[in-house]
């Protein structure tokens, strides 16, 4: 017989943080996972974000005023 979904929920209860979170990190990457030359283009241009915000050539927006613009954008 099957186990559950409950049956999973109760007994990932009793884990430790850590192996929670491992878990779902392991269950998000199965979910998101894609292409190995996709990921590596993603990675290449997370590395290069983050040079340019490191190196001051580019400069961040706080998550503030993006949240603000998206609510005026959608009208909330």
């Amino acid at each position: 017989m099957p186990i559950t979904l409950d049956q999973i929920i109760e007994e990932t209860r009793q884990w430790p943080p850590e192996k929670v979170g491992e878990l779902v990190e392991r269950l998000n990457g199965d979910l998101h996972a894609c292409e190995p030359q996709v990921e590596a283009v993603w990675q290449a241009e997370t590395a290069r974000r983050v040079e340019e915000i490191q190196s001051g050539k580019v400069q961040g927006i706080p998550g503030e005023e993006v949240s603000a613009r998206v609510r005026k954008i959608v009208g909330r």
